[in-house]
């Protein structure tokens, strides 16, 4: 069923292919996302127009390549991530794209990225915030990114669902309990819309409210 979705949802880049083929091959893959959801934000991006943005967990450059895609010539995505390693991966595949010039690769923890971002005047400008990188930072990067976010601005939130973990309160670990408490509050804040979807390991669209 879940290949029947892709391959009637999702048109890749040949550049895409190739660096998901390439991150399969990975020890980690399992943390590559489901090519569905980047299907998913590119059509989000397009839809809102979205010039400047965020990829927060790079990994192989597989999200960060869709965005990229995704944006006008002019765009600009800011890619934040601390293992150059797992980045080198996907390098020449942005290149091969023709995206490299409109990713800004930050290798630094994404707290202070983005932190530098908002002291430099930079809050209430981006379009879209992509979340998929350590748990238990996921409320940081939520409340960071929506400080920069624009007014009707989108955050895509991954592994909402964390393989149905969430649903066991008997699971304690500390990643779990960051997710839950994460989806707890958005569930309530008032100053979002937002709704989860089941695709892939789950994903919560994040609508910041127009002031």
């Amino acid at each position: 069923m879940c290949q029947y979705v892709e391959d009637h949802s999702c048109r890749f880049h040949p550049a895409q292919v190739k660096l998901i083929q390439a991150t399969n091959q990975h020890a980690a893959s399992r943390m590559m996302g489901d090519p569905s959801q980047h299907q998913l934000m590119q059509n989000m991006c397009r839809l809102i127009r979205a010039k400047k943005t965020l990829d927060i967990g790079v990994f192989t450059g597989c999200s960060a390549l869709a965005i990229a895609l995704a944006l006008p010539s002019d765009g600009k995505l800011i890619a934040c991530d601390v293992n150059d390693d797992f980045v080198s991966i996907g390098k020449p595949y942005w290149k091969e794209a023709g995206v490299d010039h409109k990713i800004d690769l930050r290798l630094a923890p994404a707290t202070e990225t983005l932190q530098k971002l908002i002291d430099e005047g930079q809050s209430g400008t981006f379009d879209f915030a992509f979340i998929d990188a350590d748990k238990a930072g996921y409320d940081s990067y939520y409340e960071l990114s929506l400080k920069l976010l624009r007014p009707g601005g989108i955050i895509v939130i991954d592994n909402v669902i964390w393989c149905g973990r969430i649903l066991d309160s008997k699971i304690q670990d500390a990643d779990t309990v960051a997710i839950r408490s994460l989806n707890d509050k958005i569930q309530k804040d008032d100053r979002v819309d937002a709704v989860m979807l089941t695709v892939g390991d789950g994903c919560t669209l994040v609508f910041k409210h127009h002031e």
